[in-house]
């Protein structure tokens, strides 16, 4: 019994003694990585930001792509050598630096990298270095510490792969009379620099980049600064071409531009904006032969003129190259120096292409060339602040192009394209305010959520830059109210009783707002104002119910949100409504033209959210006029003579069409005979092409989002675009990947039409069998999606008998 109870109190002890023993060793990590401050006991490695006490000055970064497959892989590839002298703010024994997808030639030691410092200066052995793939890290253990305001480089050598996934270092093919040609090209925006060469993928991280690109002869080197020397070299036996370029100024890693192709392009050299200059527009050789850059090159010179003057300050580089690209993920993308663009977006053709492509050209030049300021030279420190970069941007891309195309009133366009565009999704409970907590937005996926509607187009308009404005409070009082809660107001005003309010105009406005505001979704507002065409002083609505203003009018009429310089929708008593419908009937021209634009989206969209005053739906049917066409259509018209012809044909007309596609030499034409294809009434047709989205040699990956949508806004699509994309949703999540498809996009067009219950539980469905592996990019698309189905259910619920008696009494029938 004794030995027993011996044998007993020695297990007691060492089970107490491994308790502590386990619970110093945890202290001593904390202490380890949280340098004894405790709190977060998540290993630096493990986090999802850089710690910050490293401070990279500049990179030597030499590249060379294949543009070839490796006859033993099948692979296109590239290799790479790249050092960063970087700065040690702290002691530590830890490097952390971004890498994805990158193989590491071993260094001395067998470590990833090696180490070095200025002579003299000792330098901590490698312990140990591997690759941290769910933060995309490479971790560098050291055996000893760095030195606090001491400079070291890190080297590494490296290979990746010249993927056509539209990320980071890609590939991009095209067709050029029957020969397949490949472009070496980059699109580092947002994260994907890391997928080139190690470095601090972070905005605000700032860095000199001395670029070096080995490439094939007969090709050329583009990259953000001017090109210093282009060299023929040898390596092993073969003859290559090494163009090294001049440094680029202090910039963040995702602003960093690296093309080889044999492109052609145009020039302008000179004195162009205040200093010797040169402006250059890149494309295929055919494309920039039959002048398709011509009108890019005409107009980004006034555009950089105005922004030089815009902002008082004058563009620091050398040279503006802008490119286009058959593949490219985004429409555009701001690097500086160097700007890529969807051939589309750049790309004009006189005699192919519309009105509309030369205005989506001058719009988009003039928004990136915004960036080169906004963006480029002032940066924003976390991508949480998306919209003061892209909001910004869209914004002022209206000026610089009203000031190179004067005679547009492109200005006039804010409303249509930006304004009304994102009313329709910040009028839904799961929109989100313009600015969100640096720590919320961390990973890859939630980083490329933040590049969406509301970002780019919640623009508060122009009302603080009028002079004439007096302000109530300050600024920042204000502007919070529009930034840091989500949606926008209505403001209803009663022209009987004089009394003016405000509310949340949510589109279903029974719905359950959950996201709590501190300004409890009110709003600070600017209403402009006019009584029978002559306008009146601006006065500010300040709280639900503020004010109470003798709007009494009798037979006259009211307009509020003048030129729509206020960020809300606007709300009337019936009787007003009526004397502006009157208006429109008699004098129309009184009302300004951004007004009239706004009064029948207003109308629609209350209707839609079911407020009252507003008259019973009324549809007016009147009699189309027939065009005659000819044979060589207009190009203003050949989007929707196109979509006829093949809505009205059958295989061999849908076969035609195709074939057309595949001989396009201009991208806008391409982009029409591409969207044509969807309106076939041929459910076999359409199946055959969304198939076809799914294979790049027929559909290019950045075209795929935008053919599925196509074939879904076709009523005889949309049940088999919805059924293909369920199907098919693993695949194309997990195999294709960002670069591919837009997945927001995607989730968002193929829901657009649902309003049925049983289109409501397909979805919530979808949402359940997935919601483990999550939906990346596309989770607040998902959200939005559910709410507008429900949305359309609830409207057609209350509406559809109304409508039915309404086009009975028209027909007859």
């Amino acid at each position: 019994m004794g030995e027993r109870c011996k044998v007993s109190w020695l297990y007691v002890l060492c089970v107490v003694l491994a308790l502590v023993s386990v619970a110093t060793i945890v202290t001593l990590w904390t202490i380890a990585i949280t340098g004894g401050k405790g709190g977060d006991v998540t290993a630096p490695w493990d986090r999802d930001r850089l710690p910050g006490y490293l401070v990279p000055e500049f990179y030597n970064i030499t590249l060379w792509p294949r543009l070839k497959p490796n006859p033993n892989s099948n692979l296109y590839i590239f290799t790479g050598w790249s050092a960063v002298q970087f700065e040690c703010l702290e002691a530590t024994d830890l490097i952390l630096i971004h890498s994805n997808k990158l193989n590491y030639t071993e260094m001395k030691d067998e470590h990833f990298v090696s180490l070095t410092s200025e002579e003299g200066v000792s330098v901590p052995n490698i312990k140990s270095t591997w690759l941290q793939l769910q933060t995309q890290y490479l971790v560098i253990q050291l055996m000893g510490k760095l030195t606090p305001g001491q400079k070291y480089q890190l080297h590494a050598q490296f290979t990746g792969e010249l993927a056509d996934d539209l990320a980071g270092f890609y590939r991009s093919e095209y067709k050029e009379d029957g020969v397949t040609k490949i472009v070496a090209t980059s699109q580092m925006h947002p994260t994907n620099a890391r997928k080139t060469f190690p470095c601090f993928d972070e905005p605000a991280i700032k860095a000199v980049f001395h670029l070096t690109l080995i490439h094939p002869t007969g090709t050329i080197a583009l990259s953000n600064g001017m090109e210093m020397e282009t060299a023929t070299i040898t390596v092993d036996g073969e003859t290559l071409l090494q163009t090294t370029f001049e440094a680029t100024e202090k910039m963040s890693t995702y602003l960093l531009a690296i093309i080889v192709s044999d492109y052609a392009h145009l020039r302008v050299s000179g004195n162009q904006i205040g200093h010797w200059f040169h402006i250059r527009i890149w494309a295929r050789k055919k494309a920039i032969k039959e002048g398709q850059g011509n009108y890019a090159l005409n107009v980004t010179g006034p555009i950089l003129d105005f922004f030089q003057a815009y902002y008082n300050i004058s563009y620091p580089l050398r040279k503006s190259d802008q490119i286009a690209l058959p593949d490219f993920y985004f429409g555009a993308m701001e690097n500086w120096g160097l700007v890529t663009y969807r051939e589309t977006n750049l790309l004009y053709d006189p005699e192919t292409s519309s009105n509309s492509n030369k205005e989506t050209t001058v719009t988009i030049i003039a928004h990136e060339l915004a960036h080169m300021w906004f963006g480029n030279l002032v940066t924003l420190r976390w991508w949480n602040e998306v919209w003061l970069n892209e909001g910004f941007a869209s914004y002022v891309s209206y000026l610089g192009a009203d000031y190179a195309e004067p005679d547009w009133n492109v200005k006039d366009l804010i409303v249509l394209d930006d304004v009304q565009k994102v009313f329709a999704v910040d009028a839904l409970v799961s929109s989100h305010p313009l600015t969100s907590k640096e720590d919320s937005i961390n990973l890859p996926g939630q980083i490329m959520e933040q590049f969406d509607t509301i970002s780019y187009s919640k623009i508060s308009l122009s009302y603080l830059q009028d002079n004439n404005v007096s302000l109530p409070r300050q600024v920042d009082a204000i502007m919070n109210r529009w930034v840091r809660q989500m949606g926008f107001p209505v403001v209803t005003i009663d022209t009987s009783t004089g009394i003016v309010s405000q509310n949340h105009f949510l589109l279903v406005p029974e719905s359950n707002v959950t996201v709590e505001s501190p300004y409890k979704y009110e709003w600070m507002i600017p209403v402009r104002w006019m009584k029978d065409g002559a306008t009146k002083d601006i006065w500010w609505l300040l709280e639900k119910k503020g004010l109470n203003v003798d709007m009494r009018t009798g037979p006259s009429w009211v307009l509020a949100n003048i030129n729509v310089t206020g960020y809300y929708r606007v709300n009337y008593d019936l009787g007003n409504w009526e004397r502006l419908f009157s208006q429109f009937n008699t004098d129309h021209q009184v009302i300004p033209l951004i007004n009239r634009a706004q009064l029948v989206d207003d109308a629609f969209n209350l209707a839609s959210a079911n407020y009252k005053y507003l008259l019973c739906l009324q549809i007016h049917i009147r009699e189309q006029v027939l065009v005659h066409f000819t044979f060589i259509i207009h190009p203003n018209l050949r989007s929707a003579v196109y979509c006829s012809a093949v809505a009205a044909g059958g295989e061999a007309e849908w076969n035609f069409t195709w074939s057309q596609l595949q001989d396009a030499t201009v991208a806008s034409e391409a982009n029409k005979l591409m969207l044509a294809l969807a309106c076939s009434n041929n459910t076999q047709l359409l199946e055959r092409y969304l198939e076809f989205t799914l294979d790049p040699a027929k559909i290019r990956k950045q075209d795929a989002t935008a053919v599925i949508t196509a074939v879904a806004n076709n009523r005889a699509g949309q049940n088999l675009t919805w059924q293909f994309v369920t199907k098919n949703w693993e695949h194309m999540f997990t195999e294709y990947g960002v670069g591919s498809f837009s997945f927001a996009s995607l989730i968002s067009g193929v829901t657009a039409r649902f309003s049925t219950p049983q289109e409501l539980q397909q979805l919530l469905d979808f949402e359940e069998e997935h919601k483990d592996a999550g939906f990346g990019s596309a989770a607040l698309a998902v959200d939005q999606a559910l709410e507008r189905t429900q949305a359309n259910i609830k409207w057609v619920q209350r509406n559809k008998q109304d409508v039915l008696q309404w086009f009975r009494s028209q027909t007859g029938n």
